[in-house]
């Protein structure tokens, strides 16, 4: 257990790093190890992630930083900088299938090294990747995906840092703390003893280190609401 997110993540971030970060769009994002790792000045970093949060916010803080070199992604959507830089030849950006993306996370926790899929044949997403045929059917290999280290954001963590989710959070953070060489998580809350084994959604044996979140208030892409009706 740490006593923040800047002493969980000291000695384990480099210049070069490949990060694999939970959250889909701003929900689930462990936002204290996002923000450790602007402050820490780490260069050149390729993040692996469902998209890259919003300008200024979430991953967006290390894209305005400069600190990113290369996103491994399924979505730039919100993000007017990501999409700026991309365009501009700044930033390296591979665009995966968001189900494509999830199964190699899996795999690479898994320690499968490749599959075969269906989605993404005879697309730009299949140039260059190694194709075979199945029963008539033409697929292509994905490998998969194992990071220097992994950022996840959990709802409940016991001492043994096995971990449950709440709600949207449990997005791509379950898959993302599987496939990191190394797994920091940042917890809502951190409790004694054990979880029950039924609650359990993530086993300690893939967790590597445990910090408590700060309390804020959780971001909202876009707010939508309508006018209340009258009676």
């Amino acid at each position: 257990m740490f006593g923040s997110a800047a002493e969980a993540l000291g000695d384990l971030l480099a210049d070069g790093m490949i990060v694999a970060v939970g959250g889909f769009g701003l929900s689930g994002n462990p936002s204290d190890l996002i923000e450790a790792v602007r402050d820490s000045g780490v260069r050149d970093l390729t993040i692996v992630s469902n998209n890259m949060g919003v300008d200024s916010k979430g991953l967006g803080l290390l894209l305005g930083n400069g600190q990113v070199r290369r996103v491994v992604a399924s979505y730039v959507g919100e993000n007017k900088l990501f999409a700026q830089q991309y365009l501009d030849g700044v930033l390296e950006v591979e665009f995966v299938p968001q189900g494509t993306l999830a199964e190699r996370m899996r795999a690479g926790g898994a320690g499968i090294p490749a599959f075969y899929t269906r989605t993404g044949v005879g697309t730009p997403v299949a140039v260059g990747k190694p194709h075979a045929e199945f029963d008539g059917t033409t697929y292509v290999q994905e490998r998969g995906i194992v990071a220097d280290l992994a950022l996840v954001h959990a709802h409940t963590a016991d001492q043994a840092g096995n971990l449950t989710y709440r709600y949207a959070a449990r997005n791509f953070n379950p898959l993302v703390a599987t496939c990191g060489r190394i797994s920091v998580v940042e917890a809502e809350i951190v409790v004694d003893g054990y979880l029950p084994p039924d609650h359990v959604a993530t086993p300690g044996v893939y967790v590597d280190r445990v910090v408590a979140a700060r309390p804020r208030v959780k971001e909202i892409e876009q707010r939508t609401v309508r006018p209340k009706l009258e009676v």
